[in-house]
This record gives structure tokens, sequence and C-alpha cells, in this order.
């Protein structure tokens, strides 16, 4: 079986913390104010434990208060700017062309989000699949069926995957499952369930996999 590929979208393929980010953690808290009617203290402090409980604030959300998630995704992945606000990466494209395999991307972003980015990186058509929160039935990362729901569309086994990542525990599950995991950080300590770390995606054509 050949190789497959897995990429989370932000902050793995480009960096979502510099711009990007902080106006959708915003729009998010914004979102929480207005249809939980809280303070913003109270509505960020949610955001944030539903975030570390579940690992997306949108699972918490749907859980706990019955929150439409398409409504949600739609109203703080409105990034008008979007174009400005994405970051590009020299010899992206090249360093995924020179890869041997099959290639997705698992993201827990919107569907459409998630397209308009790899546009704008000029890298969607080195994709075969592009895996949204809405291909999962929003068992976002790390939720283990959101992984089963993407092997079974991919018809992938998961020792034959690699995944790219920064977010530790959506390692952690890819690691359970069986597949080899790249952990894309600055920091110096990793993990024993990762396999590799990486400052960025780029460095990937210097491991030997």
């Amino acid at each position: 079986m050949s190789r497959v590929w897995i990429f989370d979208l932000d902050d793995t393929l480009h960096n979502a913390s510099a711009h990007i980010f902080p106006v959708m953690n915003r729009a998010m808290t914004q979102y929480i104010m207005e249809h939980l009617e809280l303070e913003e203290h109270a509505a960020h402090q949610l955001r944030q434990h539903y975030w570390h409980v579940y690992g997306a604030t949108l699972k918490g959300l749907t859980r706990h208060h019955g929150v439409d998630p398409y409504h949600f995704l739609h109203e703080t992945h409105k990034l008008i700017k979007l174009p400005e606000m994405v970051l590009q990466t020299k010899r992206l494209r090249h360093m995924l062309q020179s890869l041997h395999g099959r290639k997705a991307v698992f993201t827990n972003a919107p569907r459409n989000y998630a397209l308009q980015v790899l546009d704008l990186l000029g890298i969607a058509d080195c994709f075969e699949l592009v895996f949204s929160v809405e291909s999962a039935k929003f068992h976002a990362k790390p939720s283990v069926r959101g992984f089963q729901l993407l092997l079974k569309s991919m018809q992938a086994k998961a020792n034959d995957c690699v995944m790219l990542e920064d977010n530790l525990s959506a390692l952690m599950t890819a690691k359970r499952l069986g597949m080899q995991t790249i952990w894309i950080t600055k920091k110096l300590q990793k993990p024993n369930f990762v396999d590799y770390r990486l400052s960025n995606v780029l460095a990937l054509t210097h491991i030997k996999l």
C-alpha cells in the first residue's frame, strides 16, 4: 500500500496564529456572548474550557447548549480579509509534490474556509481529499470517531498513514490508532507518542520515514 500523508491545516500547512486565530477567537467569544447571553470574560473562559476538554469549542457548544454547528461555523469563519491574512510559505507546493503517496487535509475548520485557505496557498490540487469538520460529522479532532470516518472515506489503514499536526491531543489519537506522528512545533521536548518533531512543515524533506 502507498503511504498516506494526512495534514492538519491551521498552524501546520500555514501560520494561522499570526492573523487568523486572533480574529476567529474574538468571533467565537462574541458568538457565545450573544447566543448564551454571557459577559465577555465568562464567554472567553467557556470557549477556552470547551477547547481544552473537547479539542474544539464547537463540540462543547453543540453538546451542552444545543448550538447549531452550521450556524456557528458560518458566523465565526466569515473572514472577509482572508487573502491578506494567509501567510504564504515558499516551496510549500514543491515540497508537497515531492512527497510520494496519497495526501489529504484533515481539519477541524469548516469546508469553505479550508478550501479558501488551500486555494490562497496555491496547493488545493495537491490533495485528493479535504476532510473538514462537516466531513467528520462534527466529531472534531481529537475524537477517534472523526479519524475513523476519515480512514473509511479514504479506504486507508491507520498503519499506512503519517499524521502531521500542531495539536498534541490529535497526535495522541493518531498514534493510538497506529499512525506515524509528526508534531509541527517550535518546542524542543516531545512526548513519546510523537515520532518526529519539526519546527515547520517544510522540514519534512529532511527526515527519512
